[in-house]
């Protein structure tokens, strides 16, 4: 255990737990924080992972083969940020108090527990885009609802290669509908404000096509796995399409990309504590 925050970069990759116990702690941290009645939910990859069917599992371990996971990330509402506080101390973990203090509304930083680092966001996941968990955490379990565990990979401007494969396991392993029992909710999707931000809008569906582009260069999809997720990525697209947009989004549409249309994300470096 360390006494001092790293950045995941910082951190030799011998140091880094295997994958089973990021999900073990993942699963843990969600039924515990329930049990003490604080809604904790898990995003990211690692809920990607967590919410693929068993079915699909060997998709993913395909698709991923080698992955290590570097840490653990929740979103919480801010109701809780003092009980989330105490519960992650009351686990082992600690925080860098002038970080912390700093970033107490919207995000945790933990670190020095049984992963590196656990990273809690609250109320809604400020990055490029902002997608707005508002009464939205307790729909699903362990993770936040599909629709935005979907948004919140496409929402990069800059999408990598890791992102799309993550987007990919998803619209293979999940039908698309209109509720959130494992279905990615077209209603959800386009209610995170695509018909108002054409930004956003912009950044979700040129992702989208760059999904679809990357599906028939991938080897380890088989030509119906390949099917499937072209045929729900049209239907995404289609469906947001027809949806009716704002005054707003038609007049920034006239300007598009000619005016930046997404948020700067603060770079790790940025969240580290000045020195004593």
């Amino acid at each position: 255990m360390t006494s001092k925050l790293r950045l995941p970069f910082e951190i030799p990759p011998e140091e880094y737990p295997p994958p089973s116990t990021f999900i073990e702690e993942t699963i843990s941290c969600v039924k515990q924080a329930s049990e003490e009645g604080i809604v904790l939910r898990a995003i990211g990859g690692l809920a990607i992972y967590l919410h693929t069917p068993e079915e699909q599992k060997g998709l993913w371990e395909k698709l991923f083969a080698g992955r290590a996971f570097k840490d653990i990330d929740f979103a919480s509402y801010g109701k809780f940020r003092q009980k989330v506080f105490a519960f992650f101390k009351k686990r082992g973990y600690d925080v860098d108090l002038k970080l912390h203090m700093h970033y107490f509304k919207k995000r945790h930083i933990y670190f020095g527990g049984r992963v590196p680092m656990i990273d809690v966001f609250f109320d809604k996941l400020e990055m490029n885009h902002v997608i707005d968990l508002n009464k939205r955490l307790e729909t699903d379990y362990p993770t936040i609802p599909l629709a935005e565990l979907l948004l919140q990979k496409l929402q990069t401007v800059q999408i990598v290669e890791k992102d799309i494969r993550d987007a990919a396991v998803m619209l293979r392993a999940h039908d698309l509908g209109k509720t959130d029992n494992e279905t990615i909710n077209l209603d959800a999707l386009v209610k995170a404000d695509l018909t108002a931000d054409w930004g956003f809008h912009y950044t979700i569906t040129t992702n989208l096509r760059k999904v679809k582009d990357f599906i028939p260069k991938c080897d380890v999809l088989t030509d119906n796995d390949a099917r499937i997720i072209d045929e729900r990525i049209n239907k995404i697209l289609t469906y947001i399409e027809e949806q009716p947009k704002s005054v707003g989004w038609k007049l920034r549409a006239k300007i598009g990309t000619k005016k930046k249309w997404y948020n700067d994300v603060e770079e790790w470096d940025f969240f580290r504590a000045p020195e004593e």
